[in-house]
């Protein structure tokens, strides 16, 4: 996958999970991209240890799964931030 795919399914994924997390007010554009790039890269890491596929591509798979880590990423800054 290319790095133009990442951002745009980072920057989605991010979004989807703030809006999720109750946090979109306070998350610009490049917080929610890096939030989604490393959200996939979680969730990603996670469903391959749950036998699952990792990030596939830019498909509704892979925006669930980058989804997923962006949501587990935000619960865990938000714990700490407690």
């Amino acid at each position: 996958m290319g790095i133009c795919a990442w951002l745009v399914l980072g920057g989605i994924a991010g979004w989807l999970a703030s809006i999720i997390k109750g946090t979109n007010a306070k998350m610009g554009m490049f917080a929610n991209i890096a939030t989604g790039v490393v959200g996939s890269m979680i969730g990603g890491w996670l469903f391959s240890i749950l036998g699952g596929r990792g990030v596939t591509g830019l498909n509704l798979y892979s925006l669930a799964v980058a989804t997923v880590g962006a949501v587990i990423l935000i619960s865990i800054v938000q714990a700490i931030r407690k």
